[in-house]
């Protein structure tokens, strides 16, 4: 097992940019006393892009799941970039955070990592902003990505329109609204930040693994899209699960999503839903 954290310029963002991988291979046993390294003949790995929630950094995810051993486990590369507090979209020609995340660090990554390169063994995840980023970028760049984990998706849309400046938290202003999504919120719908535009508009058969807590000031818009996608024929895996905004039900609900990618079914195949 390698954990990396890799530092480089981005041409999409214009800045230097933080991601941490983690790489799986067989252990070095000690007391073998062999002159084999684990490292030297390991197979194009499977590989999830899995990203933060507001306030997080490239290792939330490593603080706060045991995502190292469930990446050893299933034998998975995980990619988790650090996308700040910026919905990983486009919002203007110097902050692309879509762009980096479904194409330069998918080209990046697989340039200094031994990565598949087939879209069968490429998935992207997250939770809450992170989740809707998976959700978004999973979609627009669905020709790359072969499943979608999204947990706790922040799926705002609807509050980034009605949002005003009196809002007492600051992620809920319209001002912060129209940065993060590049200008007037109210032309959100039909746009490539408006999932379901993007759901309606992709030609690949995408699979999509979703799961909130019940007691998650989420849970409304998360039933609200599990029916959108439910009406609309979507491949989708869907679990309610107890708990909250937190970290205790992400790290259950990350070992059972990547089970999920591990036993190689279609969400269609074997539809799970716990209300």
């Amino acid at each position: 097992m390698a954990i990396t954290t890799t530092r480089y310029l981005s041409p999409a963002l214009g800045r230097y940019v933080t991601f941490t991988a983690v790489i799986p291979f067989e252990d070095y046993d000690f007391f073998m006393n062999k002159n084999e390294y684990p490292f030297t003949d390991v197979h194009p790995l499977p590989t999830l892009y899995l990203l933060h929630g507001i306030t997080g950094d490239d290792r939330d995810w490593i603080y706060g799941t045991q995502i190292t051993e469930f990446a050893r486990e299933h034998r998975l590369a995980v990619i988790m970039p650090d996308g700040q507090n910026n919905f990983y979209v486009d919002n203007n020609p110097c902050e692309c955070w879509g762009r980096f995340i479904g194409e330069e660090l998918v080209a990046m990554t697989r340039a200094f990592f031994p990565l598949s390169d087939r879209r069968e063994d490429t998935y992207i995840g997250g939770l809450s902003m992170g989740g809707y980023g998976a959700l978004r970028n999973g979609l627009r760049y669905s020709h790359t990505f072969s499943k979608i984990i999204a947990l706790s998706s922040a799926l705002i849309m609807e509050d980034a329109i009605n949002s005003t400046e009196e809002a007492e938290v600051n992620f809920s202003k319209r001002s912060y609204y129209n940065r993060i999504f590049g200008g007037d919120v109210s032309k959100l719908p039909g746009s490539d930040m408006d999932i379901e535009t993007l759901f309606l508009k992709n030609q690949q058969p995408t699979d999509i693994f979703m799961a909130v807590g019940k007691d998650d000031f989420l849970l409304g818009k998360n039933r609200k899209f599990k029916k959108f996608l439910e009406d609309h024929g979507a491949s989708l895996t869907y679990y309610e699960d107890e708990g909250g905004h937190e970290w205790n039900f992400w790290n259950r609900n990350i070992e059972k999503a990547l089970q999920w990618l591990s036993s190689g079914e279609k969400s269609s195949e074997k539809y799970s839903k716990r209300l």
